[in-house]
């Protein structure tokens, strides 16, 4: 896995660096992410009020993220009842060199954008300790990201994260309110049926 990590910008406190994966990288990870759905297959969450999300998900660690009718919660178990397949080796490569600390995540969720897909604004604040931060890995589409200050409402910025950008929301960005508002289905061709895959790592405990 090689990191570029030279071309960095912040908004609103989220570091951003762009073009950190070179495309063999960003091939390996989508390889990586596909053995990953073999063992848990992608599903449709619906939220609290019972409507389907846009967005496909599963993912890899000793947790992974799940929503219905009683709410969002982190669990132990892919909804067939099996554990969650392990992290892999090159995601937790990007966890070291971004986070710069020695506690592995415990969580890595994969959400798959499909065209017309989207990610309503939301804090990461599930978690027991937000000291750590979320690592946030796009690739394929390019997706318009959008991002607020730690309270609801108020002025937001947005920017266009491209195949192999890495964003980091932690220090005082790490409950800023954020979302993904569309994705250029089609931009880039490392997806051979288009769409973008976010790649998110937290410490949940």
């Amino acid at each position: 896995m090689r990191l570029n990590l030279s071309e960095a910008l912040e908004i609103r406190g989220v570091r951003v660096f762009r073009g950190a994966l070179d495309r063999p990288s960003q091939e390996a990870l989508v390889e990586a992410i596909r053995a990953l759905a073999r063992a848990a297959p992608p599903f449709s969450p619906v939220t609290r009020w019972g409507r389907p999300m846009s967005v496909r998900m599963t993912a890899a660690g000793r947790y992974g993220w799940f929503s219905d009718r009683r709410g969002y919660r982190y669990v132990d178990r892919h909804p067939s009842g099996r554990p969650w397949p392990a992290i892999p080796a090159p995601v937790l490569e990007i966890w070291r060199a971004i986070a710069g600390l020695d506690r592995a995540p415990d969580c890595c969720l994969v959400n798959y954008y499909g065209e017309g897909a989207r990610m309503g604004l939301h804090q990461d604040r599930d978690e027991a300790d937000f000291d750590w931060p979320v690592v946030s890995v796009s690739l394929g589409d390019a997706a318009l990201f959008r991002v607020g200050g730690a309270e609801r409402g108020g002025s937001t910025e947005s920017i266009w994260l491209q195949s192999g950008d890495l964003a980091v929301l932690g220090g005082a960005a790490r409950l800023a309110y954020h979302g993904i508002d569309r994705i250029r289905f089609g931009s880039s061709d490392l997806l051979p049926k288009g769409g973008r895959i976010n790649l998110t790592l937290r410490v949940v405990d």
